[in-house]
């Protein structure tokens, strides 16, 4: 009795091509969209740090850096310096100061922020200080919720150049309208360092989003 082959047994050249399709589909394809979504991303980063939204807002939200032993690091006063001279061209009449304490008990960031702005010459009716978030999602939660409990809607992000994209797609997620104000000359020098500092905002940026419900 003679037994038939299979197409594949009679044909193994055939099988490999056909094997080698199915890997193209499977492995090769992810990778070029994922390469496509950060390349999108990354556009959207880039664009978002050569933005200054210099419009009229409830509120000017400066996202915290490091501090050292009460006082803002030359990142965070940078940033606060940037949201003082906001303040005083009149386009928000509020300042909220972001940050909870990190090895320092002490201190918080959004207590040290604060502070500084008061000693610069903003009134401290025109201060809030949100003191207990430990990253930058916690802290555009947590400003919506300063925000809605006093009736504000519209807000300026002030933070790095390549930071804002994301703090501004998390104020969204809240409900707020955000106009982005990156400090000035908070690119990295070298290609390396905005290559690398893009990358990181991107994936950043995806990890959050993916986490949202």
């Amino acid at each position: 009795m003679i037994e038939t082959l299979s197409t594949e047994t009679a044909n193994p050249s055939r099988a490999s091509r056909e094997a080698g399709k199915r890997w193209v589909f499977w492995v090769l394809v992810p990778v070029i969209a994922l390469a496509v979504l950060f390349a999108c991303l990354a556009h959207a980063v880039v664009h978002d740090a050569r933005e200054q939204q210099l419009q009229p807002a409830d509120a000017i939200v400066v996202f915290g850096a490091a501090e050292y032993d009460g006082r803002p690091s030359p990142v965070f006063r940078a940033r606060l310096d940037h949201g003082y001279d906001l303040f005083h061209k009149g386009l928000a009449p509020m300042v909220i100061t972001t940050g909870g304490a990190a090895a320092d008990p002490n201190y918080s960031e959004g207590g040290v922020g604060h502070d500084y702005l008061m000693r610069r010459g903003i009134p401290e009716l025109a201060l809030i200080a949100e003191t207990q978030a430990s990253d930058t999602s916690e802290s555009a939660q947590r400003v919506a919720v300063i925000m809605r409990a006093n009736r504000m809607k519209t807000c300026i992000a002030v933070s790095d150049a390549y930071h804002v994209f994301r703090i501004r797609k998390m104020l969204e997620h809240e409900g707020l309208h955000v106009y982005v104000a990156p400090r000035g000359d908070s690119k990295p020098k070298s290609r390396w360092q905005r290559g690398t500092a893009i990358l990181r905002e991107s994936a950043s940026y995806l990890v959050w989003r993916l986490g949202v419900r």
